[in-house]
């Protein structure tokens, strides 16, 4: 009996240290695991305003293009 007790004491002491190891693990995880939250939070953020400025370039690429169409019809006529 008394064996069976100190057997089941250490199988108790296995399992707490198990529990511990466990604990400081999902403890990293939340960690990671907010690093990596910010990280895309960020991302998205910066593609956001990639966006933004792509839009604005492509709005002043066709500025620039109606400008060439202006100025070209405008050599042709002085050019005749």
């Amino acid at each position: 009996m008394k064996s069976k007790i100190e057997e089941l004491e250490a199988t108790l002491r296995n399992c707490e240290v198990r529990i511990e190891h466990l604990e400081g693990k999902e403890g990293h995880q939340n960690e990671q695991l907010h690093y990596f939250q910010n990280q895309v939070r960020n991302r998205d953020r910066v593609m956001g305003e990639t966006v933004v400025q792509i839009r604005e370039v492509a709005d002043h690429l066709q500025t620039l293009a109606v400008q060439a169409d202006t100025l070209s019809v405008k050599y042709e006529l002085e050019s005749d």
